[in-house]
């Protein structure tokens, strides 16, 4: 079936239950980022493959609501499906639930699967409907009544992330859990989402491309502690870490039937922001509602992972640098290549490093307009050849035991413009100021975002995205709650705290001509007056020559950089050798 029979083959189904409208999300049970095939339902009714968006069907519209990262993949994407692109100002709105409101009748009937919205979003969902008259179903799964050959959940084996990488046993961190579970009086904390549970029980798998998680659902109590799983799946360290630690283990399955025979006076903390309707509803105790406890223990690195984050950025770097040698010469001798052939050899290159794990997320290799493409992810049937001229943009990371990278250069390739090196200049200008900053202890992601920006709004430019994302350690590349961005939401709310490591990755992007960014990871710190903290930036790979414009940095900037640089050949040149290392010793030269 292809998009437009597949929308045909719901609106038969959506007759068959007295429904007006669906809504499919891009989510899972669990809410994550990054869906699992099996869950793919809006990428499946759509054909968008971007990882930000959601669908809405009606008896004679379809449409794709998404931001202005997913703008120029959208049109090109729903081109020919029948799907109509709604362009969101930003990915925090719900201007499909007005869209609904205002081309349905009263009494309409919109259907949502309770399994991929979490409480809360119903609950918003339920009230805005509300007010038009307009009824929210929760209970129906009508994609799976259409979805025939839907890809089976993975049977990918769990095993055990040793404390020699997590620097935590698991009864430490169910001790930092119980520590809350007595402050709020309560009896169990519900775990629902995967990276939340990987971190708590020390496991690490592959049921989710680009995350080394599993899916599974887990609640921790006052002396015990329960994880649904498909018990198959799960290596014999781990078995022998749950036994150790007085673990249950139930069907994934089960989840429902044991909060169903919870004690009514039981209570249980539950992130109803990231539990799910339909396993809200099964909970027969009283319910706490709380942020999510692993989520934000998590986030605060301890002194084992931050050694291992400074570590794992060297031999990253030292990957970089082969394949950016790679590339340097592939060009120079005139050899065909293309922007896969770059994700390919950057895959190649971290591969062959210790305790490599995979990608972090899909490679975004850009060339020239390419580029201005926020999240674009290059196809071997549709990306372009790479020639020695232009602007390349290289968006990547690695998965280690001992790590998660994410880190984008962007390169010239030949004699850049004066519109190219300006914007590259203002985008690092801003990157710096980030990275130099010293705040006082509670400020918040969306006080610092500004400062990445200020040089691009000077000049009446900005980029339509955050300026950085939490890391997680050897788990998600996009982990909450911390951040900057200047829109409001968890990530510009939370507090700079030591031990978080944030991306800083400032852009720009000129549309069907050029995209830019600079990305490195920065682990907050503690500064050396009281109550202050600042960034260490740990990210290690030179920056572009040819696009800095010198006039324009301060002294205090060219000393930035100059600094930058040395740490960054004496990081990595250990892990090089011969015509590489000296390459990479002129890429590594001052300004």
């Amino acid at each position: 079936m292809n998009v437009p029979s597949r929308i045909a083959a719901l609106r038969k189904t959506m007759v068959a239950h007295n429904i007006d409208a669906i809504i499919i999300p891009s989510s899972d049970p669990h809410q994550s980022e990054y869906i699992a095939e099996h869950w793919q339902e809006r990428v499946w009714i759509s054909g968008f493959t971007g990882s930000a968006g959601l669908v809405a069907v009606t008896k004679d519209h379809a449409g794709l609501w998404t931001d202005s990262r997913y703008f120029l993949q959208g049109e090109m994407e729903l081109k020919g499906t029948g799907v109509e692109l709604h362009k969101m100002l930003n990915q925090f709105g719900t201007p499909y639930i007005d869209f609904l409101a205002e081309n349905l009748s009263k009494g309409s009937r919109v259907a949502v699967n309770g399994l991929m919205f979490s409480k809360a979003v119903v609950d918003t969902m339920k009230k805005s409907f509300a007010q038009s008259g307009i009824d929210l179903v929760y209970n129906l799964d009508l994609i799976s009544e259409i979805w025939t050959n839907r890809p089976p959940l993975s049977d990918a084996p769990i095993f055990y992330h040793d404390e020699k990488f997590s620097g935590s046993t698991i009864a430490d961190k169910f001790g930092q859990i119980r520590t809350t579970l007595k402050d709020n009086q309560a009896d169990y904390h519900l775990i629902t989402t995967l990276d939340d549970i990987a971190w708590t029980f020390n496991i690490r798998g592959n049921d989710v491309m680009y995350n080394p998680v599993s899916v599974a659902y887990a609640i921790v109590g006052k002396s015990d502690a329960h994880i649904f799983v498909n018990e198959k799946k799960l290596s014999d360290q781990v078995k022998k870490q749950f036994s150790k630690n007085n673990i249950k283990i139930y069907p994934n399955s089960e989840i429902v039937g044991f909060l169903n025979k919870m004690k009514e006076s039981e209570y249980i903390l539950v992130d109803t922001q990231l539990c799910n309707q339909t396993i809200y509803d099964a909970i027969n105790g009283k319910i706490i509602q709380v942020n999510s406890i692993p989520k934000f223990l998590k986030a605060i690195k301890n002194g084992t992972e931050i050694g291992h984050i400074r570590d794992v950025m060297k031999k990253d770097g030292a990957a970089l640098a082969n394949t950016f040698y790679w590339l340097d010469q592939s060009l120079s001798s005139g050899q065909k290549i293309n922007e896969v052939d770059v994700a390919r050899k950057l895959a190649e290159h971290r591969s062959q490093q210790k305790f490599y794990q995979g990608e972090s997320f899909g490679a975004i290799i850009g060339y020239n307009e390419n580029g201005a493409i926020i999240h674009y992810h290059p196809e071997p049937e549709t990306c372009k050849t790479i020639k020695p001229e232009g602007i390349l943009l290289v968006d990547s990371g690695g998965q280690y035991s001992d790590g998660t990278t994410d880190i984008t250069r962007t390169f010239t390739l030949s004699q850049p413009t004066e519109e190219q090196v300006k914007a590259y200049t203002l985008i690092l200008k801003g990157m710096i100021a980030l990275s130099m900053t010293k705040f006082p202890e509670g400020t918040t992601g969306g006080q610092l975002d500004t400062l990445a920006r200020q040089f691009l709004w000077a000049e009446g430019m900005n980029y339509g995205h955050g300026t950085g994302h939490g890391v997680g350690f050897f788990l998600n590349v996009h982990e909450p709650p911390q951040g900057f961005t200047p829109l409001s939401s968890e990530r510009s709310r939370t507090v700079q705290q030591p031990g978080m490591l944030t991306s800083n990755e400032p852009g720009y992007y000129k549309e069907g001509g050029f995209g830019m960014r600079i990305e490195n990871l920065i682990i907050t710190v503690k500064s050396e007056k009281p109550g202050f903290l600042e960034f260490e930036t740990v990210t290690l790979y030179p920056l572009e020559h040819k696009l800095i414009d010198k006039s324009r940095l301060s002294k205090e900037e060219i000393a930035w950089i100059n600094q930058y640089h040395k740490l960054v050949y004496a990081g990595c040149a250990p892990l090089l050798k011969g015509e590489i290392k000296t390459w990479f010793k002129d890429k590594c030269r001052k300004v």
